[in-house]
């Protein structure tokens, strides 16, 4: 089923199929529900959105930080009495997951964050006000060349979308007063989660990062060394079975409240979940 359900005044487009626990997948900045095309999650309810301000939902002048992102999810979760899902995203999508987790605990069981955008460095936020001055100067095209994209789908994407939303997307991710994107606030940000997290990373110096965080029991770092940005797009079988995998691994008690001191990375999907953190 595709329909536009309303969330705080917005029409938001959405893909409703497949029947059992419920997963709630989240595209990137500039992206659109079209970013999980391919994958196939058997056993599950499945619900795709297009961001407001992205691919086939409504362009408003503001509202685009990631808070106002998880915002709109949690009322449409809500209003279809989807919860608790899974929640995944990809990029902003990592961050406007865990925001939606951080807001509404009791709307999601777990979170599975795609090369998720926090964890920048200190030499890539010194980036962060020229980033967006070009943002707000060049739009999209801007976009495209911090990017690095080449042509295809993923540009033509993101080159649709309005300036004036991936400007703001950006600032609420990297700037505004609230932004976690940076290391300090995102250590401080996330140790408020109370849920298990899979965070897949591509690079071991940002996984290395990523298992220093106070994440819940169950909780995993995965590095996929030598793949790009986009993870999923390019281990698509890989990813859908790392998922299912370690939501099998999670006894219902560990989606709730223990705390681990650290989570433990490894290449392999093949991981088990201690207390304090993830065996490697």
């Amino acid at each position: 089923m595709a329909a536009n359900v309303e969330a705080r005044g917005v029409p938001i487009w959405l893909s409703d199929t497949g029947t059992g626990d419920p997963l709630l997948l989240v595209h990137g900045w500039g992206g659109d529900s079209r970013a999980w095309s391919g994958l196939r999650f058997e056993g599950h309810r499945v619900i795709t959105v297009d961001l407001r301000g992205h691919g086939r939902s409504p362009v408003l002048r503001h509202g685009y930080r990631p808070a106002d992102y998880a915002a709109d999810l949690a009322m449409l979760v809500d209003r279809m009495n989807l919860g608790p899902v899974v929640a995944v995203g990809h990029s902003m999508g990592g961050q406007i997951v865990a925001e939606l987790a951080l807001q509404r605990p009791d709307l999601v069981a777990a979170v599975v964050a795609i090369d998720p955008a926090y964890g920048a460095d200190e030499a890539e936020a010194a980036t962060f006000e020229q980033r967006l001055t070009a943002l707000r100067n060049d739009g999209p095209e801007a976009a495209v060349r911090q990017l690095g994209l080449s042509a295809g789908a993923i540009r033509d994407q993101l080159l649709a979308t309005p300036g004036h939303v991936l400007a703001e997307s950006y600032a609420g991710m990297y700037t505004d007063p609230d932004a976690f994107g940076a290391r300090p606030a995102a250590v401080t940000r996330l140790a408020g989660l109370t849920q298990p997290l899979l965070c897949i990373r591509p690079t071991p110096e940002m996984a290395a990062w990523d298992i220093g965080l106070s994440l819940p029991y169950g909780s995993r770092v995965v590095l996929w060394n030598g793949c790009g940005h986009f993870l999923h797009h390019e281990r698509p079988a890989q990813f859908v079975n790392l998922i299912e995998s370690w939501l099998t691994s999670l006894a219902p008690t560990h989606c709730s409240h223990q705390k681990g001191g650290g989570s433990g990375v490894s290449g392999s999907s093949e991981m088990g979940p201690r207390a304090g953190g993830t065996v490697v």
